[in-house]
This record gives C-alpha cells, structure tokens and sequence, in this order.
C-alpha cells in the first residue's frame, strides 16, 4: 500500500445543472479536477449566477471549499474564536403543537379564558421572522400550580402536551412528560434578542436578520444573540460574513444552512478603531430605519434580490465598504473576502 499527493488543478463551484428532461428534478453540482502532478496553471470556475455561466480563475492553490486559499478544515467550535457574545439555539418545545397558538387562535382562547393572556409571548422563528407571521406561544415556566388549576383549558392543553410526549419513541422525550408545563429545551431570553434564521434561500444576497423585542421567545428554528448591539448587527450583516458563511456553512437542498458552532464561532471579527466601529453601528442603524420605512413589507420581500429597494440596497453597500475597512483591504470580489479570512482563521487557531 501507498499513498499518492493529490491536489485539485480544476474545479467548477456549485451550478444548477439542468436537461429537457420532464418531471426533471434540480440537481445542483460541482466538477473537480485531481492530479498527483505538480500543476502551475490552476484553474477556478466561479458562479456569480447559479443558473448562469462561469467566470474564470486562475488560481495558485484549490482547496477542499473550492477556494483559491489555504488548504484548512472548519471545525465545530464550542465558542466563538472572536471576542463576542455566544450564538445559542432557540426554544424547542416538544409539545405536539399544544401550546403554540396563531394570533386570531390566542385570542380566541384569551377570549374565554382571560387569565391565561399573562402567559402568552410572542413566538418567532425563521419562517415567521422572514414573512412577518404573528405566532404566539403559551409559556408557562412561570405559572404557579394555583395559578394553572383555575384554568381549565390552560389544564386539558397541558395534559395534551403529556400524553404527546408519553407517545414518543424517544426515551428523552417520554422523561419530559413529568413536566408538561416546561418547554423540553427552553431558552428564552428575558431581554431584546437578535434573531438569524438557521435556514435561508441560496438566492439571497444579504441574510435576512432581525432585533426583536422582550418577551419575543426564539424557536429553534432560528438561533439568537442576547441583547446584541448595532456592531454585532452590521457584521452579520455584511458581505464578509455572508461569502464566509456562503462558504462553510452547511446545505439543505440548495438553501444555506447556517451553524453557530461552524459559521458564527470560526468566523473572524475585525479589530476596528473607535471610529470605524461608530461607523459601522451607524450604517447598521440606517439599514434597520430603511427597513422601517418599508414597514408594510416582510423580510422576505425586502431581502428578493429582484425587488430589495435601491436605498436598502445602498445602505448595505456603504455598510460593507466600512466593514471590509475594519479589516483593513478593499475587496473585489466574495472570494477575496473568504482567502483573507481563511487565512485570519489560521493565524487564530495557531496562536
């Protein structure tokens, strides 16, 4: 037995690959060249439009993210290498839908029973952040047992709750069902929380984030920051963490899916002056009155690439200019941003 070394001397990144076929399903693609021979001319086809058609690269090294960068794995860090608060997941009830209510559904149980609408919050995860969806959850870690016993219908959704988790297979789930009142992974915040979607469509340009207010409780469909400030908000904002997390974060179908502990924990903040930080929390602030003045309008339309309006749109280019500043270059293009990074990231864990 032997082994050989192996480099890439070509590769296409990700395309949608289509045919004539009917009924045809998407299938997305890439194309890698090896060879066991020293190559100079490397070669690095880049997809601007997924759909389109490439543009060339002549790159000095290909690594196993299809980059022109170093050759290093992203690893799943328990914290994050960046001097900033902790990503978490949000609140995952497991509680077969019993205490989790639409709008018109909460006022209608509100409506005859009065004493349960202290126990309500609202209830936001990356669907209802994306497209603006009221959804609210009946939390009730702070119920005192006097205070459930004069509920009835509080009552029957709980003993729901029960025998919902009685009836699971798993063994962690069965063991909850001594708690019914408890949410089986709560992690609601008692303060304002930063909400990022963990799945979002792979033809947005900007991932669609959002502050939202106490006493918001995250699903787990999402992950949140406690009380994160304008600087946190204008980062994750940026083209330099979108094309880091465009890079290494994982995939579901087509859409990105994004990682606390692989995207949000490796990924390298910049060291800005007083100045450049002021900066960036002002631009992050324009971004968050732009949005307001399309107040009537989701998430989920402000973040279509076709239709994002052109003011929007600028404010998060002149956010960019002064983040890739913090930094310290001016960057062309997505895969300047990920080699430099790339090579932050090494420095970082080599220390």
């Amino acid at each position: 037995m032997y082994s050989l070394d192996i480099e890439i001397f070509f590769a296409h990144q990700t395309f949608r690959w289509s045919n004539e076929a009917k009924g045809k399903a998407e299938v997305y693609c890439v194309i890698i060249g090896f060879s066991s021979q020293p190559e100079k001319n490397k070669a690095l086809y880049t997809y601007p439009d997924i759909n389109g058609y490439p543009e060339v690269i002549k790159a000095s090294q290909i690594n196993q993210y299809l980059l022109d960068a170093p050759t290093i794995f992203i690893e799943s860090r328990g914290k994050p290498l960046s001097d900033v608060p902790p990503m978490i997941y949000g609140t995952k009830p497991t509680d077969g839908g019993y205490l989790l209510f639409k709008q018109e559904e909460m006022q209608n149980f509100i409506q005859n029973e009065p004493l349960s609408k202290k126990f309500f919050r609202p209830w936001i995860g990356a669907k209802e952040s994306l497209n603006g969806i009221k959804r609210y959850c009946l939390y009730l870690a702070n119920a005192s047992p006097d205070e459930i016993r004069k509920m009835p219908m509080v009552r029957k959704r709980i003993e729901k709750v029960r025998e919902n988790r009685l009836s699971s297979k798993a063994p962690s789930t069965r063991k909850w069902a001594d708690s019914p009142t408890l949410f089986k992974q709560d992690n609601a915040a008692e303060s304002d929380i930063l909400i990022i979607p963990r799945v979002s469509s792979e033809n947005r340009n900007i991932l669609p984030i959002d502050y939202w207010e106490y006493p918001t409780v995250c699903s787990d469909s999402a992950f949140q920051v406690i009380d994160a400030d304008d600087y946190l908000f204008g980062i994750l904002n940026s083209s330099m963490h979108m094309a880091w997390m465009k890079t290494v974060c994982g995939r579901l179908e087509s859409r990105y899916r994004y990682s606390n502990t692989i995207v949000y924990n490796n990924f390298i903040f910049p060291e800005p002056t007083e100045k450049q930080r002021n900066m960036i929390e002002k631009q992050a602030r324009k971004i968050l009155e732009v949005r307001e003045k399309y107040s009537r309008n989701t998430l989920a339309d402000l973040y279509d690439p076709l239709v994002t309006p052109p003011d929007l749109q600028k404010a998060h280019n002149d956010l960019d200019k002064s983040v890739d500043k913090a930094y310290g270059k001016a960057f062309k293009t997505d895969e300047e941003r990920v080699a430099f990074l790339f090579e932050k990231y090494q420095d970082a864990i080599i220390k």
